[in-house]
Formats: C-alpha cells, sequence, structure tokens
C-alpha cells in the first residue's frame, strides 16, 4: 500500500473527484432492480473516498476536501445537464465556473505542492 501513498496527492484528488461525479451521477437510479448499477454507484463511492483519504495524507484536509467536493458538484451538474436534461442556463454556467475558480484558487494557494 505504500505505492498509493508515493502517488501524487493532486493526480489521485482528481480522480477520486472523477469517481465522486461517477456515484453522485448514478446513485438517482440505484435500487434493488439494478443490482449491477448499484454494485457499480457502490464501489465508485469507495473508491472516491479511498483515493480523498490518500490525498489527506499530503494535502491539507481542507483544500483536499473543498476540492473533492468542487469537482463532483461540477461534474455532477455538467452530466445533469448534459445527460439528464437539465436546464443549462446562463446563472447555471456562472454559478459552475465560480466554483471551478475556486477549486483553481484552492489549489493555487493551498501551499502545498
Amino acid at each position: 500500500m505504500s505505492w498509493l501513498m508515493s502517488l501524487n496527492p493532486w493526480l489521485v484528488l482528481v480522480v477520486a473527484g472523477l469517481f465522486e461525479v461517477m456515484w453522485a451521477s448514478g446513485i438517482k437510479y440505484v435500487g434493488v432492480q439494478r443490482p449491477l448499477l448499484s454494485l457499480g454507484v457502490a464501489a465508485a463511492l469507495v473508491a472516491s473516498m479511498v483515493g480523498l483519504w490518500i490525498a489527506t495524507q499530503k494535502l491539507p484536509v481542507g483544500t483536499a476536501y473543498a476540492v473533492w467536493t468542487g469537482i463532483g458538484a461540477v461534474g455532477a451538474a455538467t452530466v445533469g445537464i448534459v445527460i439528464y436534461g437539465e436546464p443549462a442556463t446562463a446563472v447555471r454556467a456562472v454559478c459552475i465556473l465560480l466554483i471551478v475558480a475556486g477549486i483553481v484558487g484552492l489549489k493555487l494557494f493551498s501551499g502545498a505542492h
């Protein structure tokens, strides 16, 4: 398991955020009638949490958590618009961009390399 800790924490955090997008987007369809989908959502949830845990071993927990949730929020909102047909308004786009700006700012000013 020591090789996991040697990975770039920012890369691990981004991958964990992408797994968060997967489980958050799929949770809408979890149920007994869809066991494989439900298992996939659960696996993505576990992978996301493990990735966040690995990243917090080297990054400040507040920064890592905020970036992780930001990736999840932007990704889930984008999936909602592109796949689920949710409204794609200018106001929503600005809000998503503000979240992205926050993620970038946290990365740039976290003090962790």
